[in-house]
């Protein structure tokens, strides 16, 4: 049955899947732990109790999705062993440092902290309790940064040389560090995350407001997230402009992939808003395309000149098709989030935020567009970086382990069964806490009493009616 199948796309297909499961947990992360990080930060200072009880809320989401997403990443790591040693061995002088660096700065800075915050509410005081929630959302951010750091590099290497076997040696790590597309690409990233989190946020509280229009929690959730999304939107499209410019000053295949410009245009290219890209023929079929705007997006001029693929050696083509099609999905959920935060500000205008059903009704589809535009830019950076694994120095197919069709096929049956089965789990967990309103009162997931070591007498209880205040 395997006999004519593909080792290497085997394991492409595994890694895709488990990244793909894997990016939304992280993304979610970074821009939950900043807002939980707000919500406290607004309680402290206001004494609010709108913002105490959604901090509660939302902590309980929080604490599922962060361990979902170190669970994925845990088995990510494992692939470079089993699936990609050739690429481990090539690679790890460079690349090995860099997320060691994520496990002592990052991970641990989480880890330290996350305990005093899923936790410690009632027993470290309010401001030391902040002080953690901190620490955990400037974790989320340190490991985007050197996770970052590290696709990057591999998108866009420097700072490195080549030793007798082969492997590539740092010798600038500030050049490793900070390549070229690396600016660019965890702005783009970070701003991801926020969207994507005030989509969620957005769609929770619109989901709520359909049912009880007067639901402090369900108001307060909605408008911060409508903020955040008018606000963040504009930004992100302008980030996106800057890092396609840098990508195709560095990896102009992949953007004439994204173009579907299969043929160069020495006086002006058209911007391709659809059509069928077909990679054996060379040509978009069925497009619909604008005179020129690609070299005006692209270049600032409408007669500037933009190579094609008829430029690049066929065997350095990327899979065109999925490129194209990524690139417009990730697009197109952008300027479909623009318009939902330009109507929030209208709404917000004419004093109808909370009362405007269609707005809430939009708002609620949009809530998980930010995680299909994530895995949409992810596939898009990715598979528009093929045939290589390191950009225009190590080729995929030399990458892999030499492993047989069927070991790597029953490895990816087995992840496939295991992760719809555990995080389908979770995520329909998660979906069942976002689908009870938040309410005055709002209980956190610290326990009773004190959790109880082995060996120790319990001490007693803290008062359950007890209710935490700034001061205290």
């Amino acid at each position: 049955m395997l006999a004519n199948v593909d080792a290497l796309l085997l394991a492409r297909a595994q890694f895709g899947f488990t990244v793909a499961f894997h990016i939304v947990f992280p993304v979610f992360s970074i821009g939950l732990a900043s807002y939980l990080m707000v919500l406290e930060g607004l309680w402290l200072a206001t004494g609010r109790q709108v913002f105490i009880d959604l901090f509660r809320y939302w902590i309980k989401i929080f604490a599922i999705g962060f361990a979902m997403g170190v669970v994925s990443g845990l088995v990510m790591s494992y692939q470079f062993g089993t699936n990609w040693s050739v690429y481990a061995d090539k690679t790890g002088p460079v690349l090995g440092p860099l997320m060691a660096y994520e496990v002592l700065s990052a991970f641990f800075l989480e880890a330290g902290f996350l305990g005093v915050m899923l936790f410690g509410m009632s027993k470290v005081g309010p401001r030391l309790h902040f002080l953690a929630t901190l620490m955990v959302a400037i974790g989320t951010f340190f490991s985007a940064f050197w996770i970052l750091s590290v696709n990057s590099w591999m998108q866009t290497p420097q700072g490195y040389a080549t030793n007798p076997a082969g492997q590539f040696v740092p010798v600038d790590w500030w050049a490793i560090v900070f390549n070229p597309s690396f600016p660019y690409r965890l702005v783009h990233m970070v701003l991801a995350a926020y969207l994507t989190t005030a989509l969620v946020v957005g769609a929770v509280g619109a989901w709520h407001l359909l049912r009880e229009r007067t639901n402090a929690g369900a108001r307060t959730m909605f408008s911060m997230a409508m903020w955040m999304l008018a606000v963040v939107a504009p930004l992100q499209i302008l980030a996106g402009d800057a890092h396609g410019l840098n990508t195709l000053e560095h990896q102009p295949t992949k953007v004439m992939a994204m173009e579907g410009h299969f043929e160069s245009h020495p006086d002006g290219a058209p911007l391709i808003l659809f059509g069928l890209p077909d990679q054996e023929a060379g040509t978009v079929r069925y497009a619909v395309e604008v005179p020129k705007l690609s070299s005006l997006i692209l270049k600032h001029g409408l007669n500037e000149p933009l190579k094609g693929l008829d430029s690049v050696p066929r065997e350095n083509w990327p899979p065109v098709p999925v490129v194209f099609w990524s690139f417009r999905v990730m697009v197109s959920l952008g300027m479909l989030m623009l318009l939902l935060g330009g109507l929030s500000l209208l709404a917000r205008y004419k004093g109808q935020l909370y009362a405007w059903p269609a707005l809430h009704r939009f708002a609620l589809a949009m809530g998980p567009a930010g995680f299909v535009a994530v895995v949409a830019g992810w596939i898009t950076t990715e598979v528009g970086r093929q045939p290589f694994t390191v950009y225009g120095l190590l080729r995929t197919a030399e990458s892999a382990s030499p492993l047989s069709a069927p070991a790597v096929a029953a490895s990816l049956t087995a992840f496939v069964l295991v992760y719809f089965a555990v995080f389908g789990m979770g995520i329909l967990y998660i979906l069942h806490l976002m689908a009870k309103p938040p309410h005055r009162g709002e209980p956190g997931i610290e326990p009773g009493a004190p959790i109880r070591t082995a060996g120790i007498t319990p001490a007693p209880s803290v008062d359950p009616d007890r209710h935490l205040h700034p001061a205290e």
